[in-house]
């Protein structure tokens, strides 16, 4: 499997409960926190419901 950096990049303030447990799932606490996860059909998932928030550059 291929694996993604993802960054989050904007506020989480305002989002949904929803959009905020997908960032925690993918493992993103903070601001600016950048996390490495392969790229799975769950994970690119989870990345579209918060493709908004976040920055995401393959490896």
């Amino acid at each position: 499997m291929a694996k993604v950096k993802i960054t989050q990049v904007k506020s989480k303030n305002g989002a949904t409960k929803r959009q905020i447990a997908n960032l925690v799932s993918l493992g993103i606490h903070r601001l600016h926190q950048t996390v490495e996860v392969e790229l799975t059909p769950v994970t690119k998932g989870m990345i579209e419901k918060v493709q908004h928030l976040v920055v995401v550059e393959e490896i």
